[in-house]
């Protein structure tokens, strides 16, 4: 089950990637040792973080290096918000698509990087084989259960979907290609669904006392992703429902018992996940996988993004001064420091233009800690310098957009884009300047409460209405 060799050669691998906190890696180890088959499949590094008290920044580093590692494998997977079904799942970033359509609850979708997409890691074969890299092999239970369903969707009651789900089904079959199979239920008061779970084929048949004498059998018939059963009238009691596979394809076939012919199902929430937007907000990501790009031609929506602008005033003056080379030189250690400061926030630097530098978080509350870090660092820059050669100029502002990939990198692109460098420009030397969007956000008012603050309104290229803008000076020696 185990390669030895390889699980060996790939964790001194990853212990040697970085500096783990104690016991991170060898915590990983022990899931790839000792998990069940289901632990290892689709593991969401958010519940592995809390799992094992591990910082949900370093549990998705640690999840990425191992993929580099070639311990895991990544995946990207389109979730129905209804019933928590994986209704796709994709290797590369680049066949992600936003359109899908989810066979069981017959409803279309567009999903966002924020909403739908979740990313998971499963082991690799090459280390540690498991029934899950062959899903057309699973039993028909574990191909719905826990290869279609995953258990991230959650009832009111706490109770996950997928669990409610079993208590449901009276029978649950894979059906070979031309063949037919006799199906018994013992129906209840309520209602009866059949259902291919890789189609939108299903029938549906209430079930109510008095409506006459159960038939013994009901034809069935599944070709083409159709399902076309015969009339009948069913009552509480023994009923056989005779299945006939039409297609060329094998087909998992359940019944589900439901309670009340009007069943419908309570909304789900989510347990937290690891999803596509903060993944692309991962430097990690962003640093180790630059082969990955967006293939959908429109790009994907993200709903809520807040991007930080920087750049230097008074540069040109600096490359004159000192020189090309001296001055080049200092302003990769700025850009370092600005790096440095994105990464502690949970954000990721998206691209450097001259000396500016463009950033994204997920949270805005982030976004303004990293930016006040960030003139910081630049301020501790200047102290062992004869003059103040560094003087920084920082914008945020928040809102959606979308992810693309421009010139072979992958960006954000849209108005919130286009606002947020502007807000950059209106900034003075050594000002944060932040939209009304940005100090409105949960957490962001506490954070500069210590600071300076004057309001303003601004007129953008661009921008039919001026904007509030919030300057944060420095704080006063």
């Amino acid at each position: 089950m185990i390669d030895e060799k390889k699980l060996e050669e790939r964790l001194v691998a990853l212990e040697a990637a970085k500096s783990w906190s104690p016991r991170v890696v060898s915590r990983l180890e022990m899931l790839l040792r000792s998990g069940t088959d289901e632990a290892l499949y689709r593991v969401n590094p958010i519940q592995f973080a809390t799992e094992k008290s591990i910082a949900e920044a370093e549990a998705i580093d640690l999840f990425l290096h191992a993929c580099v590692a070639g311990l895991f494998d990544m995946d990207w997977q389109l979730v129905c918000p209804m019933c928590s079904d994986v209704v796709e799942s994709f290797r590369s970033l680049r066949k992600l698509h936003t359109h899908f359509h989810c066979h069981l609850c017959q409803t279309d979708y567009d999903a966002a990087l924020d909403d739908y997409i979740t990313v998971t890691f499963t082991v690799s074969p090459a280390v540690r084989s498991i029934r899950f890299h062959k899903p057309e092999a699973l039993s028909a239970w574990d191909y719905v259960f826990h290869h279609k369903l995953t258990s991230g969707g959650v009832l009111p009651d706490g109770v996950p979907w997928s669990e409610a789900a079993k208590t449901l089904v009276r029978v649950l079959t894979r059906i070979e290609p031309a063949s037919v199979v006799n199906l018994e239920v013992d129906a209840a008061e309520g209602a009866l669904l059949g259902q291919d779970f890789d189609s939108d084929a299903q029938f549906f048949f209430p079930v109510a006392s008095g409506t006459g004498v159960t038939p013994p059998h009901v034809p069935v018939v599944l070709e083409g992703g159709k399902c076309l059963a015969a009339t009948a009238s069913i009552a509480p009691g023994k009923v056989v429902f005779e299945v006939r596979n039409a297609g060329k394809l094998a087909v998992v076939f359940g019944i589900l018992q439901l309670p009340m012919a009007s069943f419908q199902r309570p909304p789900l929430r989510f347990a937290p996940s690891l999803t596509g937007k903060r993944l692309l907000m991962t430097q990690t990501f962003r640093d180790f996988f630059r082969s990955e790009v967006i293939g959908a031609t429109e790009g994907i929506a993200v709903l809520d993004v807040t991007l930080v602008f920087t750049d230097l005033k008074g540069s040109t003056a600096l490359y004159e001064r000192i020189g090309d080379l001296n001055a080049y030189i200092q302003v990769q250690r700025h850009f370092q420091h600005l790096l440095d400061a994105t990464v502690r926030h949970n954000g990721a630097v998206t691209k450097t233009i001259g000396d500016a530098v463009m950033a994204a978080f997920v949270t805005s509350a982030d976004a303004v800690q990293a930016a006040l870090d960030m003139r910081e660092a630049v301020d501790q820059l200047n102290r062992d310098r004869v003059q103040r050669d560094f003087i920084l100029k920082i914008g945020v502002h928040r809102g959606a957009s979308i992810a693309v990939t421009l010139n072979e990198r992958l960006d954000y692109f849209g108005q919130t884009v286009n606002i947020a460098a502007r807000v950059q420009n209106l900034a003075n030397g050594d000002e944060i300047c932040i939209t009304e969007e940005v100090y409105g956000a949960p957490g962001v008012v506490e954070i500069i409460a210590p600071y300076p603050v004057t309001k303003s309104e601004a007129e953008l290229k661009g921008v039919s209405k001026a904007m509030s803008v919030y300057r944060l000076a420095p704080m006063e020696s």
